[in-house]
């Protein structure tokens, strides 16, 4: 039993039985059998902290960073057997504390957590930081010290005469196919891992306009009185352009025929090839370049319109080749991001379309469609375009018949229902239960339709779960890490990123997520080391080598950065 006492404005607690005696000096360790999130709260969110103890301990405190002062304390619940972790936890449930600051929890027998604030716009720092990363991925860009710091490269892959290989359907010839992101932690590019996350950026952009605002990232368009945001998006849309042949059609991917090795970008100089064709790159692209032209219309019209005529070329051609899969050719050994069902690519081209255009043909064949609003883990850059298209349709009622509106709000308000309700039972409050390759992403991704939910019923469940993914990703997790780099106290430090192998810096490029806990640990194969009888959520390991487990990637970052802009618009 306890009672809070406010005073000078800070909350002290005191228990009946009289005053606890105070926490001692923190000599700068932390323990890492205390996790939370490592970056911080908003005032009002819950605030759990997960204790990994087989111990008998009963009460924790909240300590004042600066003052060493105790301004909270409370019980601990638990034991509970949480499997998925192969841990037995307690629960320190600290929301109560509401007031702004810089803190630590403290647990007698255990120390100090590592620090965390409340206060408002708590993770605007992690939400720049997570789009700056694009910033340090693009290709054919030296990075300068005046945007990059002690990340500053020399330039790398122009691609400015990038040779067709036989796939294309080219027998000769070159390609000028510069700009773009690297994909991953290596340095080739790829069509549908381009445009599926380029989707989920311009979704935050549609939904929260100018949440990011020129001069926020300090990039080298800043101060061109455009969005840092809608700049860097451009630098990624300008190369998937390039990628569109004469028939409408989109190449695949521009890659070597095997991956580089851990080398720095202008020291990766084997030949590089523009790679077969297919109908996922087609419509995935269709899909983000229908929805770029409706967010650059404001700023660029004839930039938009080119975005425009391109997506209803890449649509066209899908429709007379349904069914063109990407297979890699027996001499290209990279990234084969193949698909053989393209119905969901098909909606989401569909559906951007539809909104960008209100030409009925579109609308036609959506409301022709059986929409599945089932999600599973691992639908990613293969299925997780249906819902984005839902996302849109739903954002656009007026566009759209009624009848076709309540289909598609009771079918994610009920997918979301049943997510919000897992992270209130499932080890570490987040909504996965299947830890797959680039399981943070399903995480974020769950979190995406949650938000959804959000923004038709502000239910305060469904804000909660959306927090709660967030506070996974940043040290609410099973090896206690913040999943991002450059963010929190322990942050990956040796992640399957060639730059940040390769530079010689101590730390990696910042702002990247890491895929998280893989229970195929597929590098296992290749040497990657994980403890033995590893638990499902405990599948990752802080290795370069470990591409299964510690390797980031486009579509992992543009949810992350979609639910933290989703949560510093609400949480106002």
């Amino acid at each position: 039993m306890s009672r809070l006492i406010g005073v000078y404005g800070i909350l002290v607690l005191l228990f009946t039985f009289g005053c606890k005696e105070e926490a001692p000096p923190n000599d700068g360790t932390f323990s890492n059998q205390i996790r939370l999130n490592q970056i911080g709260y908003y005032p009002g969110a819950t605030k759990k902290a997960v204790v990994i103890t087989e111990s008998e301990i009963s009460n924790f405190r909240i300590i004042e960073s600066n003052s060493g002062e105790t301004v909270f304390s409370g019980e601990i619940s638990g034991p509970f057997i949480w499997e998925l972790a192969g841990e037995q936890v307690r629960i320190a449930d600290f929301s109560e504390l509401t007031n702004e600051g810089s803190y630590q929890l403290y647990i007698e027998e255990l120390g100090y957590s590592f620090p965390f604030e409340v206060k408002d716009h708590v993770l605007l720092p992690v939400f720049h930081g997570s789009i700056k990363a694009l910033y340090y991925q693009r290709a054919g860009m030296a990075l300068k010290e005046k945007y990059a710091s002690k990340w500053k490269r020399a330039l790398g892959h122009p691609d400015d005469s990038v040779i067709f290989h036989t796939s294309s359907g080219k027998k000769t010839g070159f390609l000028k196919s510069p700009k773009g992101w690297y994909d991953a932690g290596d340095y080739n590019k790829y069509v549908v891992n381009a445009s599926f996350p380029l989707g989920q950026y311009f979704l935050l952009e549609e939904q929260y306009p100018k949440c990011v605002t020129d001069g926020d990232l300090n990039i080298p368009e800043s101060g061109n009185d455009i969005s840092d945001y809608l700049d860097e998006l451009k630098y990624e849309m300008d190369w998937v352009l390039t990628m569109q042949d004469e028939d409408g059609g989109l190449f695949h991917k521009l890659t070597t025929k095997n991956f580089e090795g851990m080398v720095m970008p202008h020291e990766a100089i084997n030949q590089r090839y523009i790679v077969g064709k297919g109908t996922a790159a087609s419509l995935d692209f269709a899909g983000a370049a229908a929805q770029a032209a409706r967010v650059f219309m404001p700023y660029d019209s004839i930039y938009a319109k080119r975005c425009l005529q391109a997506a209803k070329k890449a649509y066209s051609w899908s429709v007379e080749n349904p069914e063109v899969e990407f297979v890699n050719p027996e001499d290209i050994s990279t990234g084969q991001y193949g698909d053989t069902d393209f119905d969901d690519e098909f909606f989401w081209a569909r559906t951007q379309l539809y909104v960008t255009t209100t030409d009925n043909t579109y609308l036609d064949k959506l409301n022709k469609e059986e929409i599945d609003f089932t999600y599973s883990a691992g639908d990613g850059w293969t299925k997780f375009m249906r819902f984005m298209g839902i996302f849109s349709l739903l954002e656009n009622k007026s566009l759209i018949p009624d009848e076709l509106y309540n289909s598609l709000r009771e079918g994610l308000l009920h997918t979301a229902d049943d997510l919000a309700a897992k992270s209130k039972t499932n080890d570490y409050f987040q909504c996965v239960d299947d830890f797959q390759w680039g399981s943070n992403s399903d995480v974020l991704n769950t979190a995406m339709i949650i938000a959804q939910a959000y923004r038709l019923e502000k239910k305060p469940e469904y804000l909660d779960a959306v927090r709660q993914a967030a506070d996974y990703v940043l040290g609410t997790n099973a090896v206690g890490y913040s999943f991002v780099t450059g963010f929190g106290d322990n942050p990956p430090m040796f992640i399957h990123h060639r730059q940040s192998a390769a530079d010689g810096i101590v730390d990696p490029v910042p702002g990247l997520l890491s895929g998280g806990p893989n229970y195929d640990r597929q590098d296992m194969s290749d040497g990657v080391i994980y403890p033995e009888n590893v638990a499902p959520m405990k599948s990752w390991t802080d290795h370069e080598d470990s591409y299964a487990s510690n390797e980031i990637c486009l579509n992992w970052n543009s949810p992350l950065t979609y639910i933290l802009g989703f949560l510093e618009q609400e949480s106002k």
